[in-house]
């Protein structure tokens, strides 16, 4: 391969016009001769800059609405000639076909035009097809042609030009050939996924063609062993903690990340609720109230279960205020996700220089669609999003005693907060608070026991006359499949429990529930989370 190449004709043909005129300056004082069409022709003449049409380099106008333009063999072989091959060489000198030194394209902004909402036959025009070729002959070709398809790369391509007396190196060939492989393949993604989701209306297509950008390298991954990076996708998607504006604090880890989107996702589904606050260990809320402000809600999210909470996530709807970001710096935490923070609530947090503070803007859309993936052994598991949601007018009463309001409440708050904690979940609440949450276990009873255990100690902290479940509602993500889960709510003091039902015990369980006087109801749906 040669190192340097000089430039002596560039191709300019380029939708987003940034930095364009910088560019042609720095060309054309090494001499360079312009080639290029349309619009971008237009833009370097009206800079001032002398231009050959391609055109007239191929000896073919624009045709067909400038869909054949480039597609020649003057452009195509002055870009893919091997000029240290004698036969490609000589082919060149035959057929009069000149050799072409750089290529700046970048496509038709079909993701724009998609996002604007255009019709159907627009979007389908702005499907480049000159452009991609371009590219990717460019870049097959990178020993001896430069590929610029970023905007961003113009001060490289300027900077290399000036200090190799206007050639460029084969390092920056090589990296600009990656560059525009990926621009290319990120470009067909977007226009597959398109013709898949929104044009075929498929929730699995054959082929599922995801493109994401890296956002940037973190410092390991769940154990310093392992190395870990956060990706961006690309096109349209909800913002989330991955978009949030970092105000203050080190550098977030991959464990930050992780639980920051669980803190977000549960807190969000409360986004028109009062004042909010959910708190996270290890991507299992340990405490989430509501209340008349942030700081009783915080209060109240505390004190379900204070141990698990220091070093956890906090996650709020409302925007932060002084007096409750001064509650939250008591104890030691990780990260606050807040739509936005007052002054004052910055300035608190501005003394805990180790604590993030993540600002979100909106909230995330509890009920949006989607795909949600995991990587197995050998593939990847595709689901979409669990975005089900039940309302009162969706509960089945299946005991001869129904919950009263009160009851009702607690029961549908517990089993929101129940469908974001890890299976086995059972969730115990009292007056729009959790008092007890177990997480994770391989049977349901002893999740209802653990979190009987975490409200009764949290009673013992508080100097409370009874734990919190005492009168609360318990919720339990799947059907209880054997009445055992139930009878240990009932030792909690639990007086309403709502569950999906479906199971073959559910006879069992109901006339249990009976004997104990609870109130129950059916959701129907059940909340799995793995």
């Amino acid at each position: 391969m040669t190192d340097l190449v000089p430039v002596r004709r560039a191709l300019l043909s380029v939708s987003d016009k940034a930095g364009l005129a910088d560019l042609a300056a720095a060309l054309v004082r090494h001499g360079v001769e312009l080639v290029s069409t349309g619009g971008t022709a237009k833009a370097l003449r009206d800079a001032g800059h002398d231009v050959l049409d391609v055109s007239d380099l191929t000896g073919f106008p624009e045709m067909m609405d400038g869909r054949v333009k480039t597609l020649h063999p003057t452009v195509h072989g002055g870009i893919l000639a091997v000029r240290n091959d004698a036969a490609h060489v000589a082919s060149m000198e035959a057929h009069g076909i000149g050799g072409i030194d750089l290529v700046v394209v970048n496509l038709y902004p079909f993701l724009q035009t998609v996002m604007s909402g255009a019709d159907r036959d627009t979007i389908i025009e702005n499907i480049d097809i000159g452009g991609p070729a371009m590219v990717r002959s460019s870049a097959k070709n990178h020993s001896f042609v430069g590929i610029v398809t970023e905007p961003e790369d113009y001060a490289a391509v300027i900077a290399e030009m000036d200090a190799n007396g206007g050639a460029t190196t084969l390092g920056l060939r090589k990296r600009l050939a990656a560059t525009a492989f990926a621009h290319t393949a990120t470009y067909d993604s977007m226009i597959a996924q398109w013709f898949a989701f929104a044009d075929q209306g498929k929730l699995f297509p054959d082929t599922l063609p995801l493109t994401t950008r890296l956002s940037g390298e973190l410092r390991y991954g769940e154990n310093p062993h392992q190395k870990a990076a956060l990706y961006l996708p690309v096109g349209p998607s909800a913002r989330g903690v991955a978009q949030a504006e970092q105000v203050q604090g080190k550098e977030l880890s991959y464990n930050n990340l992780n639980d920051a989107d669980a803190a977000l996702e549960l807190v969000a589904e409360f986004r028109e609720a009062d004042p909010t606050c959910v708190i996270v260990k290890h991507a299992n809320p340990c405490g989430v109230a509501t209340a008349a402000s942030l700081t009783e809600a915080y209060d109240a999210a505390l004190k379900c279960d204070d141990v698990s909470a220091f070093g956890g996530i906090i996650a709020v709807n409302r925007p932060l205020d002084g007096a409750t970001a001064e509650a939250i710096s008591s104890i030691f935490t990780e990260v606050v996700c807040a739509p936005d923070a007052d002054a004052d609530a910055r300035a608190v947090f501005a003394k805990k220089k180790n604590l993030r503070l993540l600002l979100t803007g909106d909230l995330p859309d509890p009920a949006r669609g989607g795909l949600v993936m995991k990587a197995i052994a050998g593939g990847w598991l595709a689901q979409t999003r669990d975005n089900g949601r039940i309302a009162r007018d969706d509960l089945k009463i299946v005991t001869d005693r129904a919950p009263t309001d009160e009851e009702l409440a607690d029961a549908l708050f517990a089993w929101t907060v129940a469908k974001h904690v890890k299976s086995n979940a059972i969730v115990y609440a009292k007056g729009g608070s959790t008092a007890g949450i177990g997480a994770g276990q391989m049977n349901r009873r002893d999740s209802a026991r653990i979190a009987a255990i975490k409200a009764r100690e949290a009673a013992e902290s508080h100097g409370w006359a009874n734990p919190r479940t005492v009168g609360s509602a318990v919720a339990s993500d799947a059907f209880f499949p054997f009445a055992d889960g139930l009878l240990a709510a009932v030792e909690a003091g639990a007086t309403c429990v709502i569950q999906p039902g479906g199971s073959i015990r559910d006879d069992e369980v109901i006339a249990a529930a009976n004997e104990a006087g609870l109130a129950m109801v059916f959701t129907g749906m059940r909340h799995f989370r793995h």
